[in-house]
């Protein structure tokens, strides 16, 4: 096994670690010259010790004996009653090593006890002996092993809490670390450090507001601490305040100008934001500073597309085709700039140069994605079949893109049968499924349909786009409506403020003959998400309600801008036609 693999390099180790290195290297070390060796370590006495010396040899040569052979108990016996004769820590760390593979915890911490006893400010056996204490419930002890790590290593003190708390967090028990911090920050008030480790740990107990109130406690110990006013704007980033979170960076910004992790933090947010003119600036000021930071420059290049100044953006990416790390990233930009210039040709040369994962398959999706909007179905659908074989953990995505394609065209049968042939290999793919369940819509296969969001609800009640599938689809049902209540129900209280669902529920109500209650739920999915289908339905609303000339205004506004809208067409042909 592992554990003894490492036991037989490792007794080689540990032995000479109990003896004193030969006067001659080149000779052997006998093992009359280990005994020898560690009887130096011992005080004077009898001769009758030099048998115990022996003894304490016998015992490490067992105890590897005993591992390799699986004797895992015996071999435990062995290191620590060495442990107990030497000064040398091995024996004790290799018993601390083997309780926590028997995951004894009783002779885990015998055998830590020994180890922090020889060497105290050892930070792999204090880290041991605080997660030990903390599964124990010993807060005093916790304390004192934390204090231990602060007072000899303050530097390594973060790693090791953070390492401690996440090992702890699959238990459930981030709460107990949290409350050991605390009260060691009783016993050590002005450590800005504890402060901050407990903002983190709230934060992945995902209580934001303790967290903010923590780093800034911190702060007031130590008010310029870079690490710690970037995690205050990550805290405001978390908390959806985007603007407080880049006001935060940009004064710790100010105030660490050649920060290169606070700069980049901030370009990104600025970014998220909308704030291109500025990332930019600050993306120029990072590759002024450091003309190789060519992560910096592929961003400069970027924002420089975003803010249409495709020269610009053109000779950067040009230039990090010199460089082996950055040429095939380069080549899949330069093809987007390309298709942004509507240049289809170059666009595809670009696409067809990207060689190395994973931009290559990216690449291949952005070169059918754009014969696609060219409408050269025939050529897009051959690229991805071809892609199938070069990339076989992307089947089910490519078997989605063409079954896309197909339904772009209108081959609503021919897509039906692809996802069906790719379900006979995966059949609980939720991909797969929900979109044929949408495919069998078309074709009037409502059985299907029916069955494939069941199937995907028994694998996860809680699917939202399913949930709202089924229960919009049973609204041509008059006799299934409360059915198709429940499901949208339940899926708008997953995602209430989903303009789909929202939708969907607003024409549950229309049919249920609640017009102005069905109006604005109507409404309320339109104001986030302008789709024609929501506009037929509240022009249909409008005209029930005997507001007619709205109902006309908003349909004449959509159909002008989707004159081959079917949801639009649909509405003119059953309400306005028929009123002429």
């Amino acid at each position: 096994m592992l554990i003894f693999r490492l036991f037989a390099v490792l007794a080689l180790i540990l032995l000479n670690g109990c003896a004193s290195s030969p006067e001659k290297p080149q000779e052997p070390v006998t093992p009359a010259a280990s005994a020898q060796s560690i009887k130096k370590e011992l005080p004077k006495q009898s001769e009758a010790k030099t048998e115990i010396d022996q003894d304490v040899l016998f015992m490490l040569m067992s105890a590897e004996i005993a591992g390799q052979r699986g004797q895992y108990e015996l071999a435990y016996e062995g290191y620590i009653e060495a442990a107990k004769r030497v000064k040398d820590p091995k024996p004790a760390e290799r018993a601390a090593m083997i309780a926590m593979y028997l995951k004894d915890a009783k002779k885990l911490k015998k055998s830590l006890a020994l180890w922090l006893k020889k060497e105290p400010r050892n930070l792999t056996a204090r880290k041991l002996a605080v997660l030990t204490s903390l599964k124990d419930g010993d807060q005093q002890k916790t304390q004192e092993h934390l204090a231990a790590i602060l007072d000899s290593d303050p530097a390594g003190f973060e790693s090791a809490v953070l390492e401690i708390a996440n090992a702890l967090q699959s238990e459930g028990k981030l709460p107990v670390v949290y409350d050991s911090l605390e009260a060691l920050s009783v016993k050590k008030p002005d450590q800005a450090i504890i402060y901050y480790l407990q903002s983190i740990i709230a934060m992945q107990m995902k209580n934001q507001d303790l967290a903010e109130k923590k780093v800034e406690q911190a702060l007031k110990f130590q008010p310029d601490w870079d690490k710690a006013l970037a995690f205050q704007a990550q805290i405001a980033v978390l908390s959806g305040d985007l603007p407080k979170a880049v006001g935060l960076l940009r004064n710790v910004h100010l105030k660490y100008p050649d920060n290169q992790k606070i700069s980049k933090m901030l370009t990104q947010l600025l970014i998220k934001t909308g704030e291109y003119d500025e990332a930019g600036k600050v993306y120029q000021a990072l590759v002024e500073k450091d003309p190789k930071d060519f992560e910096s420059w592929l961003a400069l290049a970027l924002v420089d597309m975003q803010l249409d100044r495709d020269n610009e953006a053109e000779r950067i990416l040009k230039k990090l085709l010199d460089e082996n790390e950055w040429r095939e990233q380069a080549r899949f930009y330069l093809g987007k700039l390309e298709e942004k210039r509507d240049n289809i040709k170059k666009a595809l040369n670009w696409y067809d140069q990207v060689r190395a994962e994973p931009f290559n398959f990216e690449a291949g999706v952005a070169a059918v994605n754009l014969l696609a909007h060219d409408k050269q179905y025939d050529e897009a659908i051959s690229r991805l079949e071809s892609m199938q074989d070069s990339f076989p953990k992307e089947r089910i995505r490519i078997t989605l893109m063409k079954a896309e394609l197909l339904n772009q065209q209108k081959h609503y049968q021919e897509a039906y049968d692809v996802l069906t042939a790719a379900l006979s290999e995966q059949p609980d793919s939720k991909e797969l499924l929900y979109t044929r369940a949408l495919l069998a819509e078309r074709i009037d296969k409502l059985d299907v349909l029916e069955s494939d969001l069941k199937k995907i609800l028994a694998q996860s009640p809680d699917n939202p786009e399913a949930l709202n599938a089924l229960g919009y689809t049973l609204l041509s049902f008059p006799a299934r409506l409360d059915e198709a209540e429940k499901y949208l129900l339940h899926a708008l209280r997953l995602q209430p403020n989903e303009p789909v669902i929202l939708d969907s529920y607003g024409w549950l109500l229309f049919k249920q003959g609640h017009a102005q209650k069905a109006l604005e739920y109507l409404q309320r999915a339109y104001a986030k998400q302008r789709e024609n289908e929501i506009a037929a339905h509240i022009a249909e609303v409008l005209w029930a309600l005997g507001r007619k000339d709205e109902a006309r205004q908003l349909f004449d506004k959509a159909i002008k801008a989707a004159p081959d809208d079917e949801y639009l067409l649909d509405f003119k042909q059953r309400i306005l036609n028929r009123a002429e």
